[in-house]
């Protein structure tokens, strides 16, 4: 299993080919020890007919409300601090994702004020999970997951677990 490329990505700057919202839409996607991916290779999300989740997708929930929520609303919905980014994800690519939550990201507003997205590339609670919460969020985007805590999930997969130690 290889290391979790928003580590990667971030920190090395790759350049990988841009994620591909028509090969989910047509749902091509692929599963490797539990991990759900696009044809190039990128996170994504699966959620079963009973409505279980991935591992990936249910640790990505878990992340998010433990670091993300603060700022952006519960699931992803946003407040009057911070967009809705189940709104945002429909027009960033997963790295392009990653890029702004390790980097950090200023925006001017046009009433003169500045938006800041603070770098959380020093944070493992965030940049080891970092496609776990695309996933989740790309989920909720998609609407394939509801609001709250998904009632079930698969089980962490051994390629999870080495990432993880790995990672800490």
């Amino acid at each position: 299993m290889r290391p979790g490329l928003f580590v990667l990505s971030a920190t090395v700057g790759l350049s990988i080919s841009v994620f591909s919202l028509s090969a989910l839409a047509a749902g091509e996607k692929r599963e490797d020890d539990g991990k759900w991916l696009t044809p190039d290779d990128t996170i994504t999300y699966n959620v079963k007919e009973d409505g279980a989740v991935d591992w990936y997708t249910y640790n990505g929930f878990r992340r998010y409300h433990s670091e993300c929520h603060v700022c952006h609303g519960p699931d992803g919905m946003g407040s009057t601090y911070a967009p809705a980014l189940i709104d945002s994800i429909k027009n960033l690519d997963y790295y392009d994702f990653a890029e702004v939550v390790m980097s950090g990201r200023e925006r001017k507003l046009a009433d003169g004020s500045s938006s800041i997205m603070p770098a959380f590339g020093d944070n493992k609670n965030v940049s080891c999970y970092g496609e776990d919460i695309y996933a989740y969020l790309l989920a909720r985007a998609d609407g394939a997951i509801e609001r709250g805590r998904p009632r079930k999930r698969d089980a962490k997969p051994e390629g999870a677990k080495e990432t993880e130690s790995a990672c800490h």
